[in-house]
């Protein structure tokens, strides 16, 4: 009976310190949405870039990809953002779809301008960089290496 009491007990602590170090990995994370105003960006392609993922600026977690969908007019990507309340956007700042390495994860890398307007709550990103995937810039390597140009090699 006594050999049961230790097992529980050991399992007990084993189950607190197993669920104290996932609040810190959760929290040290940052995995939270961040709560702000929307901004919107359309791209050309996003890369699989999902709902959830971060938004940046100089690599810091800034925002949150709340949603995309597809222009039907334009069969653009349009993407809306929830942006910090304390970061203020020039209007003339850019957007990128980025990815965290050769396997990782895709996030939305801001470009801040140097105007003094700001985008509104609810505004737009008028300027945006379309993803390039790694075969994109492989094939723009080979492409220059063979002696091709832009306009068309004969």
């Amino acid at each position: 009976m006594s050999r049961n009491a230790v097992e529980t007990v050991l399992g007990g602590v084993v189950l607190i310190v197993a669920g104290s170090f996932a609040f810190f990995a959760f929290s040290a994370a940052e995995v939270r949405a961040v709560e702000g105003y929307e901004v919107k960006a359309s791209f050309y392609k996003i890369g699989g870039l999902s709902k959830g993922s971060d938004v940046r600026i100089s690599g810091i977690k800034v925002g949150t990809v709340r949603k995309q969908w597809l222009d039907p007019t334009t069969y653009d990507a349009n993407v809306s953002m929830s942006i910090a309340a304390d970061i203020k956007l020039p209007a003339d700042s850019v957007a990128t779809i980025a990815s965290e390495g050769i396997l990782g994860g895709k996030y939305v890398r801001i470009e801040p301008g140097r105007t003094k307007k700001y985008v509104s709550p609810g505004g737009s990103l008028g300027k945006t960089k379309d993803f390039r995937s790694l075969e994109d810039q492989v094939g723009e390597i080979i492409f220059l290496a063979t002696g091709g140009s832009k306009k068309g090699a004969k």
